[in-house]
C-alpha cells in the first residue's frame, strides 16, 4: 500500500486508530495525518451550516485568540500521532489541518490526495446527540471512494478503569459473598 490516510482528534476514540496502524501486515509507503478543527468548539450546530455561513464563521474567527488556540491544540494533536505512528516506522508521515465539517473535510482530502485506504476512529454518539450531529465515520463509509477502516476503541484491560468499573466489581463480589455465606460455603 503506498498511501493512507488517518484522521484524528482528540477523543480516547480516535486513538484505536494507532493500534489499527501498527497492526497493519505492511506498512504503507506514506502515511496522511489530518486533524479537522470543529469551529465552534463542541456545538452540534456546525452541522447545520451551509457553505457560506462556514465561510463568513472561518473569516471572522482569523486572527482571534480562539483561533489561535484551535490551532494550537490542533498542532499538539498532528504531532502527538506523528510520534506515535513514526516510532519505529519507515512510513513517511505528513500532517494536515483543515476547517469545517469533519466529514466533509475529511473526504474532500481523500479526493485531493488520492489514499488507498481510509482510517479513522468511531466516536460512539448514541441518543439524541448521535441523531443530531450523526456519525463521521459513518458518513465517511459511507460516501468515500476508497475502502475506509474504523477504529473502535481500545479492549477493556487497555483502557483506565472508572470509578464504575469498581463499584460494579464490588458490588458483583459482595454478592457473590453473602450468597456463599448464607449458603454456608463461606468460614
Amino acid at each position: 500500500m503506498k498511501k493512507i490516510l488517518i484522521a484524528v482528534d482528540d477523543t480516547r476514540t480516535s486513538k484505536a486508530v494507532l493500534s489499527t496502524f501498527y497492526n497493519m501486515v505492511k506498512p504503507p509507503e506514506e502515511a496522511l495525518l489530518l486533524h479537522v478543527q470543529k469551529l465552534e468548539g463542541r456545538s452540534s450546530m456546525i452541522d447545520m451550516l451551509g457553505n457560506a455561513e462556514m465561510s463568513t464563521l472561518k473569516e471572522s474567527l482569523k486572527g482571534t485568540e480562539y483561533k489561535e488556540e484551535l490551532d494550537r491544540k490542533a498542532e499538539n494533536i498532528l504531532n502527538y500521532y506523528k510520534n506515535e505512528l513514526a516510532d519505529g516506522s519507515r512510513t513517511s508521515i505528513r500532517t494536515m489541518k483543515r476547517e469545517g465539517h469533519p466529514a466533509d473535510e475529511i473526504l474532500k482530502v481523500a479526493e485531493e490526495e488520492a489514499p488507498e485506504l481510509i482510517i479513522l476512529g468511531y466516536s460512539r454518539k448514541k441518543g439524541l446527540a448521535g441523531l443530531l450531529s450523526g456519525s463521521v465515520a459513518r458518513e465517511v463509509g459511507k460516501n468515500a471512494k476508497v475502502p475506509v477502516l474504523i477504529a473502535k476503541g481500545v479492549t477493556m484491560c487497555e483502557e483506565p478503569y472508572t470509578w464504575r468499573d469498581a463499584y460494579y466489581a464490588m458490588s458483583v463480589f459482595a454478592t457473590t459473598f453473602l450468597l456463599l455465606l448464607i449458603l454456608g460455603k463461606v468460614l
